[in-house]
């Protein structure tokens, strides 16, 4: 097997030189935006607030769609509350309760540190928000699946 010089792939060598962020370069696959690995605790929330972001998206469309359930009248209707009233659909509500938390949340300690009203309490911001996150996703996950 022949073995390449950094010199063949100059993005290999940016890449691995020590920098605040984890470089990616050219040749690096889609899926490298998501990678959090080596990188500080502020971009693994901004990695996790990218796929929320497109998780509440895909929530979008299918609740338009399931929406759309309404035009064709009461028995549609019923039977899609059927299904969603089912262990493996309230399951689905609390992982979207997760996703508007995070975003939510993570989105109000960018602001505040991207505007500069705290830029140097982005940690201490992201620790204080997963606590009031999972205080307010354990509320919510007991009255969902609780059904009261």
């Amino acid at each position: 097997m022949n073995r390449r010089d950094d010199a063949d792939l100059p993005w290999l060598a940016e890449r691995e030189r020590p920098g605040p962020v984890l470089r990616k370069g050219a040749g690096m696959t889609p899926l490298a935006w998501f990678d959090p690995r080596g990188r500080a605790l502020g971009s693994f929330a901004f990695a996790l607030n990218r796929i929320t972001a497109l998780g509440l998206v895909l929530y979008l469309y299918l609740h338009l769609g399931v929406l759309s359930l309404l035009l064709r009248g009461e028995d549609a209707w019923g039977d899609f509350l059927r299904l969603a009233t089912t262990g493996a659909f309230l399951g689905l509500d609390v992982l979207l309760l997760f996703g508007l938390l995070f975003h939510g949340l993570n989105g109000i300690r960018v602001t505040l540190v991207g505007s500069g009203v705290v830029p140097e309490r982005q940690r201490a911001l992201f620790w204080a928000f997963t606590v009031v996150g999972v205080l307010a996703l354990t509320a919510g996950a007991v009255r969902i699946v609780g059904g009261g």
